[in-house]
């Protein structure tokens, strides 16, 4: 209770705070953020869910965003403590390591924080991270914790502050607030001139598909596409008019009759045009299409899910990689302070080696780790998704196939997440 006692009167909030004037007068510019106006009232759908501006297209973008983002955030992203090396040691339990593997607000669990946060960023190139809720005052210390975290999309920029626009879940609410620079961890595209450039590559492909979607709408309308070939010269006024009362005459009877029959004078003409016309928008779609997949580093397979090992691998190097190191690092900068580091704290993202490891290549690799003494069984056991064995054995890193001297079983096992221990052991 005390410590619950001490965050209330301690605490710091983006919202309640947002009308306070920051002692730093950095652009010249007034500090009221206001207000957006949105309903209290409840809503249909969830209110704290931003959509892609490409959500209404008929195109393959917000599938590939989709893509990426999933992928992105199934990569476990954690608050760690690193030795001498940048070796990882163990695990922070702290408010930012929380918010990436339990909760970060009380909409979104940590994964749902992470895909939420890539997928505006591609969308909008640029994506802003938002503390709400932390221990003390950001503008006053570099040194608070973080409850709760919330993306943001960046309205407005000053030398050194954002204006953003960020949902308030206790009033249900999008509002403006303005917060520093170094206070808010801005994450910016890896591939902005890929996607988000006027003329990229991505925007072109959209504009393509735009046009085509608009050819088939137009084709898809009740048209006829008719040329009627009247037995006069239409060059008077008079004549002018004839013509127009034929086939507005033809249209009436088209338009009431049951089957949509219409008569004509025998000395009438009538030329339809609804055929296909050609254009080279196709193959201009396919190009750009191919184009965008290869700067990428994507392809269809990885898209159906019917990619390999091999493929994936690539894929998770060129294309999810350094959108994880851009949030890392940034979160880095930004939420581990100059002492935290110097104490060799940091964030890291970590995935699974074996999520596209054949079942029949699991034991072989097993055995390896375990021979080398990488892994101990239950770890390897933990990975594939089997209970630790009670065995102590099983915590043991070493090789099995190496049979131990009387001194060396009768030493105590060394336990395989003290990592300290076991350098002294091989010194």
């Amino acid at each position: 209770m005390a410590k619950l006692s001490e965050r209330i009167k301690r605490g710091w909030d983006a919202f309640k705070n947002k009308d306070e004037p920051i002692n730093m007068d950095l652009d010249g510019a007034s500090n009221d953020g206001g207000f957006y106006t949105v309903s209290a009232v409840g809503s249909w759908n969830n209110p704290a869910k931003r959509y892609t501006s490409y959500s209404t297209e008929k195109t393959i973008i917000p599938g590939i965003f989709n893509r990426i983002a999933t992928d992105a955030a199934q990569a476990r992203i954690q608050h760690i403590k690193t030795d001498e090396n940048g070796g990882f040691l163990e695990e922070v339990n702290s408010g930012l390591n929380k918010i990436f593997t339990v909760e970060a607000n009380c909409d979104q669990t940590g994964q749902a924080f992470v895909q939420d946060m890539v997928m505006s960023m591609l969308d909008e190139g640029v994506v802003a991270a938002v503390p709400i809720d932390t221990s003390s005052d950001p503008n006053l210390s570099d040194s608070y914790d973080i409850y709760t975290m919330r993306t943001g999309r960046i309205i407005a920029w000053y030398p050194r502050m954002v204006d953003l626009e960020v949902y308030n879940d206790k009033r249900g609410t999008r509002e403006t607030i303005r917060m520093l620079k170094r206070n808010v961890a801005i994450i910016e595209n890896p591939f902005y001139a890929v996607m988000n450039e006027p003329n990229s590559i991505l925007k072109r492909l959209v504009s393509k598909l735009a046009l085509i979607d608009i050819i088939d709408d137009d084709l898809a309308t009740k048209k006829l596409d008719l040329i009627l070939q009247l037995p006069y010269t239409i060059k008077s006024e008079t004549r002018r008019k004839q013509a127009e009362k034929r086939v507005k005459d033809i249209t009436d009877q088209l338009e009431n009759h049951s089957y949509g029959i219409a008569y004509t004078d025998g000395t009438e003409k009538i030329v339809q045009l609804n055929r296909s016309v050609e254009n080279n928008l196709m193959p201009e779609v396919e190009y750009l299409t191919r184009t965008l997949y290869s700067q990428l580093a994507i392809n269809q397979a990885v898209l159906d899910g019917t990619a390999d090992e091999n493929t994936m691998n690539n894929y998770y190097k060129r294309t999810t990689n350094p959108i994880l190191d851009a949030i890392a690092n940034e979160f880095k900068r930004k939420f581990i302070s100059q002492t935290a580091r110097s104490q060799h704290q940091s964030i890291a993202y970590y995935r699974n080696p074996f999520s596209f490891t054949p079942a029949a290549e699991i034991a072989e690799v097993a055995d390896k780790f375990a021979r080398n003494e990488i892994l101990a069984p239950n770890e390897i056991r933990t990975i594939i998704g089997y209970k630790p064995s009670t065995d102590p054995n099983a915590d043991e890193l070493r090789n099995r196939n190496i049979s131990q001297s009387k001194e060396q079983e009768a030493a105590p096992p060394v336990p395989v997440n003290d990592d300290t221990e076991r350098l002294e052991m091989y010194r």
